[in-house]
Parts: C-alpha cells; structure tokens; sequence
C-alpha cells in the first residue's frame, strides 16, 4: 500500500526533491487555471511562466502539455508531434502536464495528469497507477535487469487491459538519468531540451556504453544491464481509447546492501501519492 510519508534525506538528494515538489506545485497550480478553451501552447506557457517567476531560468527540457486523445499519444509517429498545439480543452477531457525544470543546478522531471471535470476512464487509469509504481521499486530492489522490469510493466498493462504509451517516447524509454547541471546566466535549449542536460546525458551514455550500461531504460538491448545507482527520472504511461494517464517522478538507486536503502522514491508527497492514500 502506498503512503504519503516524509524522508530524511542525504544533503545532496535536499536539493533534487525540492525542484521535483517546485513542478509539481507548478502543476497543481495551472491545472486549476485551466478552462474551456485553452489551448496546449497556452498550457505550456503558463507553466514556464509560472516556474520562471519563482526563479527557474534552465530545462532539462521545456514543458509539455496534452489535451484529449493526444494523452494517449494517438497516431503519434515523430518527435515534433509531442510538442504543444493549437488542440482546445474541453469539459470531461484528459489532460498532461509535463515540465522538466532545472533551479540551482538540480533537475527535476514530472508528469501530472488531470481531467476538466469528471474523467471516470482517467480516474481509473491513475488508480491502476499505484500497482506500476510499486512493481518498479520492488524489481529495482531485486536488482532485477531493467529491461526485464520493462516487460513485467508491459505485462502488468497487459492484464489491467491497457496499452504501453511510453513505448511512443524516444527509444521507448519508461525513465531516464538526470544529475545536477552546471548553472549559468545563459541557458540555451535545442528543440525544447536544455543544451547542457542533453550534454550530461550524452556523457552519461558515453561513459556507461564503456562499461555496459545506460541512461535510458528502454525496452531494448543496451537496458539488459541492473539498476545503475543515480537518479531516474520514471514515467509509466497508461493508455486505454483515446485517453491516457501517467505519473514522473525520480526514484533514487544506491549501491547500498540494505534494501530499502537499494532503491526509494525521492518523495511521496507527492500529489498521486497523496490521491492514492485518500482513496483506501
């Protein structure tokens, strides 16, 4: 069962969780803006906004947001189809909030999903959730490969009657490392995702193809490697007719022998946390 509880933390990890709670309230506070009418663009840009007020000037990658059917990716086929659209919300329609800032030098990466209004299909796709999240952490604890957690996810959607959308990201990835980013006054981007996390990352996948492992956890054969100790950014993505679900946030892998220090969630104050626990 999964409870919103509070971790004490190495001082290192302080910084991480709390640009991960920063997007999050980020979030929270543009879905409850939200209205008929609004576009994604505009979606998207209340949340740079928003996160730029608070002092927020670099990306791992700028924010997304999916309105409808687009939740569900349908009939994505190319990259530039995840960027943000001209697609109006509706009363009843799902939606994604994704932002992925970086505030002094700490990353954080998160998805949130909502309905305008009642969404029973959506209600029940983000309970589904729960068991995901606590498939992930137990496998990661076994040190099972990652690819192989990879499919038993797969399966778990298999038997809960609901498709694999994070299959139409990039490489397939359901997570991906992320690590602190060296800050300074002019942070560029390229195509939406920060210059210098795309540098780390591409030096992490350089450093761990020499010694046989990734920063992206994908279904495919350079994730056939256990867990890496770092930081991962996870997001299992539900999608069942049209509409789709999906919790982001970091699980942090140790090398330590105890279990529950093997592996955790950064935080579980978090809000499909706290959804979970009020719902038992």
């Amino acid at each position: 069962m999964t409870t919103a509880v509070t971790r004490e933390l190495p001082a290192g990890l302080g910084g991480f969780r709390r640009v991960q709670r920063l997007a999050y309230e980020c979030a929270e506070a543009v879905a409850a803006r939200l209205e008929p009418g609004v576009t994604e663009r505009e979606a998207a840009r209340m949340q740079r906004e928003w996160l730029r007020e608070r002092g927020v000037r670099d990306w791992f990658h700028l924010p997304f947001a999916w309105f409808g059917d687009r939740t569900a990716f349908v009939n994505f086929r190319i990259p530039l189809q995840f960027f943000p659209t001209n697609r109006l919300l509706e009363p009843g329609m799902p939606f994604i909030l994704d932002m992925a800032p970086v505030f002094e030098g700490y990353t954080a990466d998160i998805g949130y999903s909502g309905s305008l209004g009642v969404n029973p299909v959506q209600d029940r796709l983000m309970a589904d959730l729960e068991a995901h999240r606590e498939l992930i952490l137990r496998e990661v604890r076994e040190r099972r490969p990652l690819r192989e957690i990879y499919e038993d996810v797969d399966r778990l959607m298999v038997r809960q009657g609901y498709a694999n959308r994070h299959r139409a990201y990039p490489f397939g990835v359901i997570a991906h490392k992320v690590d602190r980013v060296t800050q300074r006054r002019f942070s560029p981007h390229v195509f939406g995702f920060g210059a210098r996390s795309l540098k780390g990352l591409a030096s992490d996948a350089l450093h761990g193809h020499r010694e046989g492992w990734s920063p992206l956890w994908s279904p495919y054969r350079f994730s056939d490697h256990p867990p890496q100790p770092g930081l991962w950014a996870a997001e299992p993505h539900l999608g069942f007719r049209g509409t789709g679900a999906k919790f982001e946030e970091i699980l942090v892998v140790t090398d330590s022998r105890d279990p529950e220090q093997s592996a955790f969630w950064l935080d579980d104050d978090l809000p499909h946390v706290r959804r979970w626990a009020e719902d038992k």
